[in-house]
């Protein structure tokens, strides 16, 4: 179509002259008797939104608010801009506020009587660790009343369970933009180990051990070596065929790497040296801490419906937006859906958990999973379902990440800023891909795959949204 120069009605000659290309949404029928007559046609799955009474008018409320542009676009640059610097190794009673006798725990707010068995062990073997009990029965007596609270809520992240005492270590994770500090603690490696519910005496031996050596060399380490920079070792690592959450095994040789010639002159460095290159996870502690500062320093913008946190504790998922502060909203925990090991199966899966989607939410893990097609051997499916995953992100993403680029989509960034008001709209969940615990404690891991959110916590977060919404007169 064209507008002629005398400022006349357009022309509809151009287009007429062309090839008609036909895009349908919603039922089959208009596509269906298009290509009967051999017209090109392209059929997009769509279709309203759909779900509890008042659900549309929720939607409306939060997209006509007016502060809602400006709100999303600051959140979601202050996330963009975040560089995350690991600048320290440091037990946990130096830099959270856990008293003795508190234990921190992966997800939202849980009580110990709705805690999944990882979890449950999980919590027993700290207790064991930090010698509150004495025999497992003693510690699940203490835990019955012991305070128990979210990670998040302390500015920090723990893989699987999650479970954080005040004697670990844990790594200290600054912004250089923002300034913020968050914190994770360290990687067990493989096989029994706490965040899967272990709690057997190999279990307390490696905490201690990671305690009374490996803490204390890597905090010597990296005070000798200076800011290691991981948003550049989490690009390079991008390119190398790492998504972050299940697969970083580019990422922490980076690391390890980084830091070798300064692990080998730290007392027990040499030995701590040989723990982290022989685990192809221990980046990955380091990914979500990375996140978490990012995701931090994107909060508490009023108006924003950006996605600023994903947790699961093994029995409910939860998320929080930028816009409604502390408030978790939460919705039953799915069991992944991938492959499991040796003769394991799904009767044998815990229903997910662990604060590692922080690495989703800011953008790598199951939302970069095209950088890793390799990783489709891990969880299941084909290198087209990688690639698809990534593709389907960037339609519930407010931007594409300026230094996570993806080279098979033409280094594209990848999607980014989870908006609550797009994953409602598309009906698309994000993608999560995840290790699968055993249900009863000390099984350890059972298996991988993908898992989505519940939908149901995107409409509970976009009611609260309307709720404080303000509309433009």
């Amino acid at each position: 179509m064209h507008t002629p120069s005398n400022g006349g009605a357009p022309q509809l000659g151009g287009l007429l002259n062309r090839e008609v290309a036909v895009v349908t949404a919603g039922t089959s029928v208009l596509a269906d008797a298009l290509a009967e007559q051999a017209v090109p046609v392209e059929p997009v799955e769509w279709r309203p939104p759909s779900g509890p009474e008042g659900l549309a008018g929720d939607l409306a409320v939060v997209m006509g608010d007016r502060r809602r542009s400006g709100a999303d676009a600051e959140a979601v640059g202050r996330l963009l801009a975040a560089r995350p610097h690991l600048v320290d190794v440091r037990p946990a009673d130096e830099v959270l506020d856990v008293e003795p006798g508190t234990f921190l725990h992966a997800g939202p707010p849980l009580t110990w009587d709705r805690a999944s068995g990882p979890m449950r062990g999980a919590l027993i073997g700290a207790a064991l660790f930090e010698g509150l009990a004495g025999t497992p029965e003693d510690a699940e007596r203490l835990l019955r009343t012991a305070p128990l609270a979210p990670c998040h809520q302390h500015g920090t992240v723990g893989p699987m369970a999650g479970v954080v005492s005040p004697s670990m270590w844990m790594f200290v994770v600054e912004d250089a933009e923002s300034g913020g500090t968050a914190y994770c603690s360290l990687n067990e490696g493989l096989g029994k180990v706490l965040r899967y519910g272990a709690y057997g005496p190999e279990v307390i031996e490696r905490l201690r051990w990671m305690a009374g050596s490996l803490g204390p060399a890597l905090r010597d380490a990296v005070r000798a070596h200076g800011p290691v920079d991981l948003r550049s070792i989490m690009a390079q690592a991008l390119h190398m065929g790492d998504e972050l959450h299940n697969r970083n095994r580019a990422a922490t040789s980076l690391f390890v790497r980084e830091l070798a010639g300064d692990l080998a002159e730290a007392s027990g460095g040499a030995e701590a040296l040989r723990f982290a290159a022989g685990n192809d996870h221990f980046f990955l502690n380091l990914a979500m801490a990375a996140g978490k500062v990012g995701a931090d320093a994107a909060r508490d913008v009023p108006g924003s419906s950006l996605v600023v946190a994903m947790a699961r504790n093994g029995t409910d998922f939860g998320i929080q937006t930028s816009g409604t502060g502390e408030r978790w909203f939460t919705g039953p925990a799915g069991v992944p859906d991938g492959l499991y090991l040796g003769s394991y199966g799904p009767t044998d899966a815990n229903p997910d958990i662990g604060d590692s989607t922080i690495t989703e939410t800011t953008g790598v893990g199951g939302f970069a999973m095209a950088a890793a097609p390799a990783i489709v051997r891990f969880i299941g499916g084909e290198v087209p379902d990688a690639l698809a995953a990534t593709q389907r992100m960037y339609e519930i993403t407010l931007a594409e990440h300026p230094a996570f680029q993806v080279p098979i989509l033409d280094f594209r960034g990848t999607p980014v800023g989870i908006d609550v008001t797009k994953v409602v709209r598309t009906g698309l969940l994000p993608v999560v891909n995840t290790g699968i615990a055993g249900r009863v404690a000390g099984t350890g891991q059972v298996g991988a795959g993908l898992v989505s959110p519940p939908a149901e916590v995107f409409t509970q977060a976009l009611h609260a949204l309307a709720e404080q919404a303000t509309i433009a007169p």
